[in-house]
């Protein structure tokens, strides 16, 4: 897409909301509550939500203003990264269900405004999915300086090749770090201080592969080209350097099998307590 064309699809939707779009509708409507309730945030909720018509122009807009350097200006890395969120469906979807499992699953989240606005999880995600667009457009450079300014601007080291699926939290978001190769499938949860790391210099295909609905608790280190089965629990604190059944709660350090998680998606019960099973 030409940036003459990105312009012009932008300024198209800018002041003309897309009232098919649930979450946008929802979105705007929370924002608008905000505006009225505290006024000395109308300029900014007016600048970063109301006054645009897509949930990709005002993403856009938002995250540029909170990566951009002096050598990648808002403009330009606005047009970036509307670019990629217009340009992929799986984006488009993505970034949707991800803000849905953000005010599902945490109970700070009142409204899709708190998080779509100052949650960094959530922005550090999203934004990483651009800097991961990019990467498949093999643009390696600029996903990879991308990565750096997501890592300086939220603490959160997602690098761009990394396969993140949909409906992701990341609570909190701080010191949260994804390798290279790692894979986190659909709806799994992870808090502050997570690890998805290598063990050392080994090349290649070295990081976790997390299935679907596992939940990992703060400070948790899972290190290795290792499965962690769908369905886990992986308790905070704990060191995974070895593979980790389906449907398995794990502690410790290094990490063991203690017990089973309470339902068969941990990761949207959020339940961080672990029930110790002494007959493992």
């Amino acid at each position: 897409m030409t940036l003459s064309r990105i312009n012009r699809e932008r300024n198209r939707h800018d002041g003309k909301p897309d009232t098919s779009d649930q979450i946008w509708t929802r979105l705007r409507q929370d924002v608008f509550i905000t505006a009225k309730s505290e006024p000395m945030l109308a300029g900014y909720l007016h600048d970063s939500v109301l006054k645009h018509g897509s949930l990709e122009a005002s993403l856009s807009y938002l995250l540029a203003g909170k990566l951009s350097s002096s050598y990648l200006t808002t403009t330009s890395l606005r047009d970036v990264l509307y670019e990629a969120m217009t340009s992929s469906e799986e984006i488009r979807r993505a970034l949707r269900r991800d803000l849905s499992a953000v005010v599902e699953r945490d109970p700070a989240a009142k409204s899709l405004a708190l998080p779509y606005l100052n949650f960094k999880g959530f922005q550090a995600l999203q934004s990483y999915r651009a800097a991961h667009w990019l990467w498949r457009q093999e643009r390696h450079a600029l996903a990879l300086h991308l990565q750096s300014r997501i890592s300086e601007a939220f603490d959160v080291d997602i690098h761009p090749a990394a396969r993140i699926g949909t409906g992701i939290l990341i609570d909190h978001g701080t010191s949260v770090v994804i390798g290279e190769t790692a894979v986190v499938e659909d709806d799994v949860s992870m808090l502050h201080e997570v690890t998805l790391g290598g063990t050392g210099k080994e090349a290649g295909d070295r990081h976790p592969k997390v299935g679907k609905g596992v939940l990992i608790g703060a400070g948790a280190k899972i290190l290795g080209n290792i499965k962690i089965g769908a369905g886990s629990k992986i308790a905070a604190g704990s060191v995974v350097l070895n593979e980790v059944p389906p449907n398995c709660t794990v502690a410790g350090i290094p990490a063991r099998v203690v017990g089973k998680p309470g339902g068969p998606q941990p990761s949207k019960l959020m339940d961080q307590y672990v029930e110790f099973d002494y007959s493992i």
